[in-house]
């Protein structure tokens, strides 16, 4: 387990699986996480640790018939006090007539079961198996743990490559960011350029030519990473929808979160647009659960889908302004008294102090609108959220235009 990198939460020391293997109490565990995050790696790493016969399989080619012949050789090991783990690759795509088969003998003990999948098992495993197991989640790979296991695969003697490579800072870098948490992305990235490569240093080149991908100047730590969110933003707010794609697709190409991208949408749909076109803010967080949901590349589309019409809605930033106008208020006055009339009054005390009286319920009202003061009074008639002559904001002016009337 020490050799192992990442996922510290779980297997430091004095966590589940460093007490499950020291304490040799082998349970069934669900590791749920991303691709590349050590799901397999830990499966294997327990087997030879808790000196179990080891049985893997995918869900993807595995059907019941084979679950039965598993069964079968299990029980004649068990006979021998030896006991089965059998790890299952990609659980979720079982149905549930092959996860019902697996049920009696995870509950007997027949089999430890070691399930992986990058799905929520809340919504992929049926619940009697989940029961029966540990859910322990995986985090993506950082880019530190990344760097050691490039490392280590290029230095251990033992366990890393045949020849003895080096590899150029650039190219290094390179790989370590377009892996994105993916130590299998990064491991077979590095075994196909050292195969190609005819000297002993891999360069940029090597690494580009080995994952059929350009290097974009787009370090996520570095000015050209803020400089290209600015820009994206910018043409999104200024209504450029060709600007706004193509700085998209930089950001897309060189490896940036998708998540990342929809999180600024849903900030600008606020931000920029507001109630000049109240659907902006759907499309915008329709879209950050259509890239979680469906994820890339198909999840392009749906980005390029929110940020066309996100560019070419009509803009109005009334409503961020009108909430930094309160918020200066609230600092420049401090707590100002609730005006009585409409506190809450839930007891007779309350009540006898006149909290809620004269409160005019508006649904009573023709319009649905009653002239009352809702602020303190020393800020009795103040206006913050003033709209624009622009979008649906135009009929919001028309109705308060008719409320002040």
């Amino acid at each position: 387990m020490s050799e192992f990198f990442g996922q510290k939460h779980i297997v430091g020391v004095g966590k589940i699986l460093s007490k499950m293997l020291a304490e040799d109490k082998l349970f069934s565990l669900i590791l749920w996480g991303p691709p590349g995050s050590g799901k397999t790696t830990l499966a294997h790493i327990i087997a030879h640790e808790t000196k179990t016969h080891f049985i893997a399989i995918s869900a993807v080619t595995s059907g019941v018939k084979d679950l039965k012949n598993i069964f079968e050789e299990a029980r004649q090991l068990h006979n021998t006090s030896r006991q089965t783990l059998l790890f299952i690759d990609e659980i979720h795509r079982f149905n549930k007539a092959q996860q019902d088969a697996l049920l009696p003998h995870v509950e007997s003990g027949l089999v430890t079961l070691i399930g992986a999948t990058t799905e929520n098992p809340s919504f992929e495993v049926i619940s009697p198996l989940l029961s029966r197991c540990r859910v322990l989640v995986l985090h993506k790979l950082t880019q530190e743990y990344l760097k050691q296991i490039l490392d280590r695969a290029l230095k251990d003697k033992e366990q890393g490559l045949d020849n003895k490579f080096e590899i150029e800072k650039e190219a290094s870098e390179f790989l370590v960011d377009v892996s994105d948490g993916d130590s299998r992305v990064l491991l077979n990235t590095l075994e196909v350029a050292t195969s190609l490569c005819q000297q002993t240093t891999l360069t940029l080149t090597d690494i580009q030519e080995a994952i059929q991908r350009k290097a974009l100047y787009y370090d996520k730590n570095a000015e050209e990473h803020y400089n290209i969110i600015s820009a994206f933003i910018k043409s999104l707010r200024g209504s450029n929808p060709h600007a706004a794609l193509y700085w998209m697709a930089r950001m897309i190409e060189a490896g940036e979160n998708p998540l990342f991208i929809t999180r600024r949408l849903v900030v600008f749909a606020s931000e920029d647009i507001g109630n000049a076109d109240p659907l902006a803010l759907q499309v915008a967080v329709s879209c950050m659960q259509a890239v979680d949901f469906v994820g890339f590349p198909e999840a392009r589309l749906n980005l390029s889908q929110a940020v066309t019409y996100l560019a070419t809605a009509p803009k109005s930033n009334a409503s961020y302004m009108a909430y930094e106008e309160a918020v200066s208020d609230v600092h420049q006055h401090g707590t100002l008294p609730v005006p009585l009339h409409i506190r809450n009054a839930p007891t007779q005390l309350m009540k006898d102090l006149k909290y809620g009286s004269d409160y005019e319920y508006p649904h009573d009202f023709e319009g649905g609108k009653v002239k009352s003061e809702y602020l303190p009074e020393k800020l009795k008639d103040k206006k913050y959220y003033r709209p624009k002559s622009i979008g649906f904001e135009k009929n919001i002016i028309e109705r308060m235009k008719y409320w002040e009337k």
